[in-house]
């Protein structure tokens, strides 16, 4: 695998909603009333600490684990540390929907959003046979569960607005050596397409769908042609760097070849760890050195991106690794810090 693919809360507290987590994380309380936020500055500017941006504006939780992190930290008497981390919890990040509680959190967090004058962002993982059984292994367990699944978190998102990225790593997989192939691939393309068409029933829903990354080395043909059967046609356009690493101009040249072959699709790119591009060769998992990239906007100044977003959620782990370092999504504030503190 070449993009880990983390964050996925997999429960509800009660009736009561929580934005953050990660595969086999434990349910997490809700914390104070979530307020709204977008970024294009630093965490000092704009009312409440949270910058606006021009254009489009994000939303930003304070129930992400990085935010619950920064109250931990304060009350601790760990200013310091505190501070170095709201460099993570003062921007908008990507609320990942799993196999528990999708429909719920997608209601509650695109309800707050719509409250604070903000887009929700969002990230569909539960395609069955997901990840290839590795650290992120899961998802639903046939194509009926998955339509209902997805079903179910488009109703969720009624007429507000948000942005969903769908299911990273799916189509990318259909093409090496995951094993997704015949007629588990015609099945997996089918099932993309239907959740393109049920979450842009939605009149405010922005689709992408996930086409990997630079070093995932595909022929661009081939995968245009494996995203024109996972419903590209319908969608708003693709992601790229979903939880990877690659500076924005690789992403935005791999993104600009792939978009030509698409007929002129828009994309976006997942800046949340981009800061110092990729350590090289097959480094994804939790690699050293890395900082944190450009921060979520719409404004990027570049044809054809329509958002920088962290769609990973920085600070949270892409696994063990084979070096025993905490389960995917699991909130790991070293390498959280280490991210904030190499930030440019």
């Amino acid at each position: 695998m070449r993009a880990l693919l983390a964050g996925v809360l997999v429960a509800v507290a009660g009736c009561s909603g929580a934005d953050g987590g990660g595969p086999g994380a434990a349910p997490v309380s809700p914390t104070a009333a979530a307020t709204g936020g977008a970024t294009g500055a630093g965490p000092a500017d704009g009312p409440g600490g949270l910058a606006q941006l021009p254009g489009q504006t994000f939303y930003v939780s304070d129930r992400t684990n990085a935010a619950r992190q920064v109250a931990a930290l304060r009350g601790q008497g760990r200013t310091a540390e505190a501070d170095t981390l709201l460099r993570i919890a003062s921007q908008p990040s990507s609320q990942w929907l799993g196999e528990q509680g999708a429909r719920e959190i997608a209601e509650q967090v695109s309800r707050r959003a719509a409250e604070a004058g903000r887009t929700a962002v969002f990230v569909a993982y539960d395609i069955p046979h997901r990840d290839c059984g590795q650290y992120s292994a899961g998802g639903a367990p046939d194509a009926a569960a998955y339509r209902s699944w997805i079903t179910g978190v488009a109703q969720a998102l009624g007429d507000r607005s948000a942005w969903v990225v769908l299911e990273p790593d799916a189509v990318a997989h259909t093409l090496d050596t995951c094993g997704v192939k015949g007629d588990l691939a015609a099945e997996r393309y089918g099932l993309l397409a239907f959740a393109v068409q049920e979450l842009k029933k939605r009149p405010n829903v922005r689709v992408y769908v996930d086409a990997g990354n630079p070093g995932w080395a595909q022929d661009p043909d081939e995968l245009a042609t494996a995203l024109r059967k996972a419903g590209i046609a319908a969608a708003d356009g693709f992601a790229v760097n979903v939880a990877n690493f690659y500076d924005t101009d690789r992403n935005a040249a791999y993104g600009a070849r792939l978009s030509a072959a698409l007929g002129g699709k828009p994309f976006v790119v997942d800046t949340s760890r981009s800061g110092n591009g990729a350590l090289g060769g097959d480094s994804w998992c939790n690699p050293p050195g890395r900082a944190l990239g450009e921060r979520p906007t719409a404004d990027t100044g570049r044809p054809g991106v329509d958002a920088y977003l962290w769609i990973k959620n920085p600070g949270e782990s892409d696994g063990d690794c084979g070096r025993g370092e905490p389960r995917a999504g699991e909130f790991w504030l070293p390498y959280a810090l280490g991210l904030a503190q190499a930030a440019r």
